[in-house]
């Protein structure tokens, strides 16, 4: 498997696999938003490639995320997720995701505007995360990226 290549087996179920062009995103000034595109298994590379065409733009991120079964990849303002259908549909709720400096910040503000946090900080492959529900009924996802103990 090269770095960019995705399908879901059930190696990449189990193994972590990671390649992103920026690992910490402390330094952002402001965040970065995705917009989500689901995906079914074995699809990930295809529509990657799909997109890159479609922007001009190079992929700047893949990982999968073996706890959750998912396979995922950035190009410019998508996340494309790839997983089963069942994998998928829970989170399908979730309207976006935030890549910011600190997702405890972002936490902290959010509680003191009165969103609601429906999954709590945690740690995720590329760093930590957590989903709130805004005032609004709005579902994000917020993340940030740190390097991995293997530098990555």
């Amino acid at each position: 498997m090269t770095e960019t290549t995705s399908p879901i087996t059930e190696t990449t179920r189990t193994t972590p696999t990671m390649w992103r062009r920026r690992n910490d995103s402390s330094g952002l000034a402001e965040p970065r938003p995705f917009l989500r595109v689901y995906t079914g298994p074995g699809t990930l590379d295809a529509l990657a490639a799909s997109y890159e065409r479609l922007l001009g733009t190079e992929r700047d991120m893949w990982f999968t995320f073996p706890a959750k079964r998912l396979a995922l990849a950035a190009v410019g303002p998508f996340l494309l997720v790839e997983g089963a259908e069942e994998t998928l549909a829970p989170l399908r709720a979730t309207h976006g995701t935030l890549l910011v400096a600190s997702a405890r910040a972002c936490l902290d503000r959010l509680a003191a505007e009165g969103a609601e946090i429906t999954e709590p900080l945690a740690g995720v492959p590329t760093g930590s995360g957590f989903t709130a529900r805004h005032r609004d009924g709005t579902v994000i996802e917020y993340v940030e990226h740190r390097p991995t103990e293997e530098g990555l």
